[in-house]
């Protein structure tokens, strides 16, 4: 009996130590967030090679429970963020890790919601779409909005205007007469302007990014033709962050080689169960990137967002207030000898094209008669002055049977102005003093306005136009409706798309004589061989004398469109999905517009009548023209998609579209009661085979395409013509990212070979599209917890022609940009930024189309500004 009792206590006590062991059991326990603090949700944390893991919290926060003591590889993964894995060992206590999951937009989980119905992962869809993250976006260090598109593939966006006014085309079609024609901006899914090359009205002048932006998405081709109205060529959407886990940040910025300074904000919290909100903007003051002798920005923006969420969807209510004053940067003079084929650039002598502008202190004003034949003063220094008041909803919904519905509406007050100095011309005193323009007002001495001392023969001038316009109303109401199901695997979305836009301009237009200076450029007076004066304090007509008087105008039109349209997709099965969509534009335009008339007026109210006085421009208000007519067009986008493995898929689409004219054939000679007769639409049609493929870090994007553009172009101011070509294009767009443990790899190229297919230039390349444009963004983070990063940026293209003509060639360049951050204390960064550090002359646009070989030229360019530096601190809570 006694060793049967020793045997049964010797079992129980193996028994009660091997439940000990079993129960000797820890948890695991951590927080996750984005490289700016933020708490993530939804992330799974698993333990490698078991059925362990949890998923976060709407704090960040997860637990895994009942884990044994061992050795384990801890994997934390998101869509749209970069898996981590760190290692633990486990030893009978709770164990705490913490990670930081850096963005991954170029992800093929990552889900796309621009330019398509229903939202699916960049693997599943079959259009070409790059996202672009505020990490991203830092690296580059961009200064203006436009700045940013430049690291899109596909996109040239020729952004030497300052913060607006930019040329922005894509996939060789091109910029026919300014701003973004085919190119729709869009902000939180709804277009800024119905039209995006508005004269001096272009959207990215009422638009800004801030800290306000969670992302941004730029599709190309494919359904941007049918999923919103004159954007076939393709659509950029700002995204805004909406306050869902609460976070913040502040940040000030200032120039440490050019005077700015600038203050960004924004903070987003759960207010209760399902109810949160984010706010945000900047304020910022300073002379700007290039030397204008004043204050020359000067404002900010401050947006607002409550969501509130349902059992079955959600309302968001939002607004915008912008009221900005920006300048605008427009030719600068600059030296070019050799040939049209090989030219060298060169300063003038007193002007550095990189780094100076010919807006001076004494041009500070601008009068003459408005829009109803009033005295009319404008401030030079407001440069582009966008004012823009906006209210919107944006709401969805899971209604009975599987229907869902999305709606988004905003109303936008939108005003402001836009002033800056135009060169016309370029040359010395001498040949200005022989040229016919002089010599038919008698032009015989030229004096400087602020001490009347003589001007010397040699001295280089640049006759101005100073372009003041008024941008009286550009209201616009937009809204978009959606109404979707599922069908097992069929998917139909019917849409409605209705948009009102104002369109209401005067122009002041006055001519100046200035020199060409980029330090205080000084104003230049004449006066005819009997003294008698021939100019008042520089200014030498009241009109754009200097382009013959064609420029004073004014418009009052408005623009009523409405889309209804239907997009359906197919899942054949698991790997392949179809889709096909239409869209009908049908457009109501009416107004007037008038143009100029000359007359003689005392504008300066001395009781006499000078000689300026004689003749001086004024709006043709009792002639106006009348604007009435109607236009249609029909767009398709049909297309495919291929998944070959859970990593990699193949796409193919054929689309067309159109994008209708605004202002730019609001110009006499033509019928406006016909819209076939102004030819009011341009159309193109475009075809693309894409393939992407995926990495365990990292993927990689390629896309085919081909484009045929069939255009009326609009009339160019700084020209004074109409441009009226086709285009066609093909090439390739490649985009790529990989990482190497702490080194980030992301770029793109994209080749293109654009031709004229029309005209007189039939056979050439279109003006300013380069062969090869490319980015490479290469980017290390190092610390102790990987918490300091640099970056570098290199953006470039190859050679272009100025003109069609394919004379004088702009030669290629490269831009250099980098930050680095560097973490102060938790949550605390400091930040150097420089954009162009070498100071390369990067040409993006020429007035003049050749040159006098053998000699020096004086002509006028628009550089991308020259190298600056800024400094910055930024706290993230």
């Amino acid at each position: 009996m006694k060793t049967n009792t020793s045997i049964h206590k010797i079992a129980f006590l193996l028994a009660f130590f091997v439940c000990l062991v079993g129960f000797s059991q820890s948890k695991i326990t951590g927080k996750i967030t984005d490289a700016s603090g933020t708490p993530l949700l939804n992330v799974n944390v698993v333990l490698q090679n078991t059925t362990k893991g949890a998923i976060t919290d709407f704090d960040g926060n997860y637990t895994i429970t009942n884990v044994e003591d061992g050795d384990y590889i801890v994997v934390a993964s998101s869509i749209g963020y970069t898996k981590v894995e760190k290692s633990l060992s486990v030893i009978g206590v709770d164990r705490v890790l913490n990670f930081e999951l850096a963005e991954d937009a170029a992800s093929l989980d990552a889900i796309v919601v621009t330019g398509v119905a229903n939202p699916k992962s960049k693997l599943e869809s079959s259009v070409s779409i790059t996202t672009l993250t505020p990490t991203v976006i830092e690296q580059s260090a961009p200064r203006t909005t436009a700045e940013i598109f430049r690291t899109i593939p596909g996109i040239r966006a020729e952004s030497s205007g300052g913060e607006g006014n930019s040329n922005i085309a894509v996939r060789g079609v091109p910029v026919s007469s300014g701003g973004s024609k085919y190119v729709q901006i869009q902000e939180d899914g709804l277009p800024v302007l119905l039209f995006g090359d508005m004269s001096f009205a272009t959207a990215d002048i009422f638009t800004r990014y801030d800290s306000n932006i969670a992302r941004i998405e730029a599709i190309r081709g494919g359904s941007a033709s049918t999923l919103s109205s004159n954007s076939p060529g393709a659509i950029i959407n700002l995204i805004s962050k909406t306050g869902r886990v609460e976070g913040g940040s502040l940040g000030t910025t200032f120039g440490a080689d050019y005077n700015s300074f600038r203050t960004d904000f924004e903070y987003g919290a759960p207010i209760a169960d399902g109810l949160y909100f984010h706010m945000g903007g900047f304020y910022r003051v300073g002379e700007g990137i290039r030397d204008a002798g004043y204050t020359a920005n000067n404002g900010g923006q401050f947006k607002f967002n409550i969501t509130k969420e349902f059992e079955k969807g959600y309302v968001r209510l939002y607004a915008k207030y912008l009221n900005d004053k920006a300048i605008a940067y427009l030719p600068n003079p600059i030296a070019v000898s050799g040939t049209n084929a090989d030219p060298d650039f060169n300063d003038i002598a007193g002007f550095d094209a990189n780094g100076q502008t010919l807006h001076t202190p004494f041009l500070r004003q601008n009068v003459g008669l408005g829009d109803s034949g009033e005295l009319r003063r404008s401030d030079v220094a407001n440069g582009m002055n966008p004012i823009s008041t906006s209210v919107g909803v944006e709401a969805s919904f899971d209604l009975v049977d599987g229907w869902r519905f999305d709606n988004r509406g905003r109303f936008s007050f939108n005003k402001g102005g836009f002033n800056s100095p135009f060169p016309a011309s370029v040359l010395t005193a001498n040949d200005f003093l022989a040229g016919d323009f002089a010599t038919s007002r008698d032009y015989a001495n030229l004096t400087f306005a602020n001490d009347g001392s003589p001007v010397p023969g040699n001295t280089i001038l640049a006759p101005t136009v100073l372009f003041d316009t008024q941008l009286n109303n550009f209201n616009n109401f937009m809204n978009d409706a959606r109404l979707s199901k599922s069908f097992d695997n069929i998917d139909i979305t019917l849409g409605y798309f209705k948009s009102y836009q104002n369109v209401s301009m005067s122009w002041l237009w006055n001519s100046y004589l200035l020199e060409a200076s980029g330090d205080r450029a000084r104003l230049i007076n004449a006066t005819a061989a009997n003294g008698d004066a021939r100019s008042e304090n520089g200014l030498i007509g009241y009109g754009a004398t200097l382009f013959g008087n064609c420029c004073q105008r004014n418009y009052d039109t408005d623009y009523n469109v409405s889309a209804p349209y239907v997009d359906v997709s197919i899942e054949a099965n698991e790997n392949l999905n179809f889709n096909a969509s239409a869209r009908f534009d049908k457009g109501r335009v009416d107004g007037t517009f008038a143009g100029p008339v000359q007359t003689t007026y005392d504008v300066n109210n001395d009781g006499d009548i000078s000689f300026i006085e004689q003749s001086v421009s004024a709006i043709d208000v009792a002639n106006p023209t009348t604007v009435d007519y109607d236009y249609d067009y029909f767009s398709y986008s049909l297309g495919a998609n291929l998944k070959l493995s859970e990593s990699q898929a193949v796409f193919g689409r054929y689309s067309r579209g159109a994008s209708a004219k605004a202002d730019r054939i609001l110009f006499a000679g033509l019928n406006y009661l016909d819209g076939d007769a102004i030819n009011a639409l341009d159309f193109i049609n475009q075809a693309e085979v894409g393939y992407k493929q995926g990495f365990e870090n990292g993927a990689l994007y390629a896309t085919a395409f081909y484009a045929k553009t069939t255009e009326e172009g609009g009339f160019e101011a700084t020209s004074q013509q109409i441009i009226e070509n086709d285009y066609k294009s093909i090439g390739i767009e490649l985009e790529g990212t990989y990482r190497f443990d702490n080194l980030n790899l992301r770029g793109g190229v994209t080749y293109t070979n654009a031709e004229i297919d029309s005209g007189d230039n039939a056979g050439n390349t279109p003006r300013r599209q380069p062969d090869f444009i490319y980015n490479f963004l290469p980017s290390y983070s190092f610390g102790a917890e990987s918490q300091n990063n640099v970056g570098l940026s290199f953006l470039g293209q190859s050679k272009a022609f100025a003109q069609d003509s394919n004379q004088l060639v702009l030669p290629a360049f490269l831009i250099v940009s980098g930050n680095v951050n560097f973490q102060i204390a938790n949550n605390l960064t400091a930040n150097l930024s420089a954009n162009n550090i070498f100071d390369t002359l990067g040409i993006t646009e020429s007035e003049e189309g050749a040159i006098t070989e053998g000699q020096t030229n004086f002509i006028r360019v628009r550089p991308v500004p020259g190298r600056s530096i800024s400094l910055g601190l930024g706290y993230r809570f």
